[in-house]
C-alpha cells in the first residue's frame, strides 16, 4: 500500500496503518536485546514487548476476527520473553504484508469479519482500531525509548 495519504479509502487507512507500523519499528532501530527489553521503573511496556503485542493485535483481528480463524491472547506477548528484538521486528513485518494482503483481497471494506466477536464489524471498522491501537503504542515507544536513551522524535 501506497504511504502518503491518497487514493480511496481502503488507501488511506492502509498507507496510514503502514505509516504507524514503521514508527514503532523506527523506535527499536538500533537497539540491543537489553536495551530493546529494558522499561522504566513502574511503567510502560519494554519496547520489544509492543513490537510483539502489535503483531499478535493484527494477528488476532485479521485472522481471527475478520476470517474466523481461531486466535488467542497472552499478557506474554507484552514482554516477548520467548522472541528475540530481531525475530519480534521479522514477525511485525510479516504480519504486516499479511494484513494488507487480506485488505486488498476483499472486495469493499464493508464486508463483515467471520469471526465470532469480528462479526459485527466490518473491515473498516477493524481497519480503523488497528491504526488507534498502532497509534496507542506507538506513543507508549516514543516515551519508552525517549527514557531509555533520550532518543525523541518520529
Amino acid at each position: 500500500m501506497a504511504v502518503g495519504g491518497v487514493g480511496d479509502e481502503r488507501e488511506l487507512l492502509g498507507s496510514t496503518l503502514a505509516f504507524l507500523r514503521e514508527a514503532v519499528l523506527r523506535k527499536v532501530d538500533g537497539l540491543s536485546e537489553e536495551q530493546a527489553r529494558w522499561t522504566p521503573e513502574g511503567g510502560l511496556l519494554p519496547l520489544v514487548g509492543i513490537v510483539d503485542h502489535l503483531a499478535h493485535v493484527e494477528w488476532r483481528w485479521i485472522d481471527g476476527a475478520f476470517q474466523g480463524e481461531e486466535v488467542s491472547r497472552s499478557e506474554e506477548e507484552f514482554l516477548a520473553t520467548d522472541v528475540s528484538l530481531a525475530d519480534a521486528v521479522a514477525r511485525y513485518r510479516e504480519r504486516g504484508r499479511l494484513t494488507d494482503e487480506v485488505v486488498r483481497s476483499v472486495s469493499s471494506l464493508n464486508v463483515h469479519g467471520q469471526g465470532e466477536w469480528g462479526g459485527h464489524r466490518d473491515l473498516r471498522w477493524i481497519l480503523i482500531h488497528l491504526i488507534q491501537e498502532t497509534a496507542r503504542h506507538a506513543g507508549h515507544a516514543d516515551a519508552t525509548r525517549e527514557l531509555l536513551d533520550g532518543t525523541k522524535g518520529t
